[in-house]
């Protein structure tokens, strides 16, 4: 079944465009004190990217500590990133930073809350996405 680990802000962008989804989810603690989020299943993350258009902490520091955790790591199985089109190159560039450095794909790219289209077209592709690498189909 398709399982999501994301991180949100307080603004909690991310966390409506998730509400959305309609998939079940885990959400990654917001302050370092918070009891840390430990994964023992396969999961798709989503995160926001900042830094305002830097490569440097476009990645959520929440989000580096929780993938520092070999375990959380390893059920990674795909990024799925939120961005600012006026981050220019630096555009959803979390994502990509992440896949690389854990080896998974980069499934998609949407801006800010993210549009109707965006919410059928990531359902529609994690479906798809979960029916082949995960030994339940959803």
């Amino acid at each position: 079944m398709v399982h999501l680990v994301y991180f949100s802000s307080v603004t909690e962008n991310t966390k409506r465009f998730i509400d959305r989804l309609g998939f079940p989810s885990s959400r990654i603690p917001l302050r370092a004190g918070d009891v840390p989020l430990e994964i023992d299943r396969d999961y798709v993350l989503v995160v926001p990217t900042y830094g305002g258009g830097n490569q440097r902490g476009a990645v959520p520091k929440q989000v580096i500590r929780f993938l520092n955790n070999e375990q959380n790591r390893s059920h990674c199985r795909g990024v799925i990133s939120a961005g600012n089109t006026n981050f220019g190159k630096a555009y959803c560039i979390a994502g990509d930073i992440i896949a690389q450095k854990v080896g998974v794909p980069h499934m998609y790219k949407f801006e800010l809350l993210g549009t109707p289209e965006d919410v059928v077209r990531v359902q529609e592709g994690l479906r798809r996405f979960w029916s082949t690498t995960s030994p339940t189909p959803v």
